[in-house]
């Protein structure tokens, strides 16, 4: 009886044990985000297809044990005497080496099945109806550019219910990173002078995510985001971002690009402060820093386009610079 009672006890400690961990996961638990996008769908569906054989298998390992504990424990016989003797089972044993080969063989043939649909582009889509993204990963943002020359930094916008298509890469001078929206697909590796692509079509909303793969000192600051907007909305911030004069590209970049290690107004953090330092005003040092990199700084502004470059300098020039005087 006293066993009985340790061994229901133990697993108790042990359901106990899961629920604690499933509430300390802030929410989540074993469930994934939410997809909103039909390549992550198809993500969502294989994960819950193998965690259902996990489970499965769990329980049925799990009640194995405890089934055994019970049934062959020692009902007081001394240590010395030798408890009952199980010999082979032929059929049983063809049935545990027959099922666990049948799992894998459903689970690889499942997870093939839907792998198309989460790595290729929609056929009815792939020469139409898309837009496409160049998602570079840089220490420590993410730069987004469009095909009409259009620039974002951290915060990508894209329309809703049509296909955005992301070449993602990463400049030959940087760091491998790796692009993870959970709720828009699986994580795709940025790598130094090679493209990967993956692909979403997501209803309007926000959908955040990070840089998934270790790349330096501020790895954690490489947050990333997705809105998704009506399509009226998009073409007007799209036409609006490619002008040579957005003012609101200077701010962006300062912010993801800068800030990280500046400060939000440049008053200093992991880097030195810059109110106040009359390089800010200095526009080709400041351009040379940018493009060359200093003793620890990389160099975060190589490559980038000319107007994302002259909207930095005008704002540092302005608004930063106006901190160290005193003003705004």
């Amino acid at each position: 009886m006293r066993t009985r009672l340790l061994a229901f006890t133990g697993l108790l400690a042990c359901l106990a044990l899961t629920a604690a961990g499933t509430a300390a996961a802030a929410g989540g638990g074993f469930e994934p985000i939410s997809p909103h996008s039909p390549n992550d769908s198809r993500i969502d569906t294989t994960y819950w297809f193998v965690f259902g054989f996990a489970v499965a298998i769990f329980i049925l390992v799990e009640v194995t044990i405890v089934v055994f504990i019970l049934r062959y424990r020692s009902r007081g016989r001394g240590r010395e005497v030798e408890g009952a003797q199980v010999h082979g089972h032929a059929r049983l044993e063809l049935l545990w080496t027959a099922v666990p080969v049948l799992i894998l063989v459903a689970i690889t043939v499942f997870t093939f099945y839907k792998l198309p649909g989460i790595k290729n582009v929609p056929q009815a889509t792939a020469a139409g109806n898309q837009l496409e993204v160049k998602v570079q990963g840089r220490q420590f943002y993410w730069e987004f550019l469009y095909p009409n020359g259009a620039v974002a930094v951290d915060t990508m916008r894209a329309p809703q219910h049509r296909v955005v298509r992301l070449d993602v890469t990463s400049p030959r001078f940087d760091v491998i990173h790796s692009w993870w929206i959970p709720a828009l697909g699986g994580k795709i590796d940025a790598i130094p002078g090679n493209t990967n692509r993956t692909w979403f079509n997501a209803d309007p909303g926000t959908y955040t995510g990070r840089c998934a793969e270790f790349c330096g000192l501020l790895h954690a600051a490489m947050a990333s985001r997705v809105q998704v907007l009506p399509r009226a909305q998009f073409n007007a911030w799209l036409k609006q971002r490619a002008k040579a004069t957005a003012a609101d590209l200077g701010k962006e970049t300062f912010q993801g690009v800068c800030a990280k290690c500046h400060g939000n107004m440049g008053q200093g953090g992991v880097g030195p402060a810059l109110t106040g330092n009359p390089l800010i005003t200095q526009r080709a040092g400041i351009t040379a820093l940018l493009e060359k990199g200093g003793a620890t700084m990389p160099p975060v502004g190589r490559g980038w386009p000319k107007s994302q470059l002259n909207a930095l300098l005008d704002y540092l020039s302005t608004d930063i610079a106006k901190q160290g005087s005193g003003g705004g």
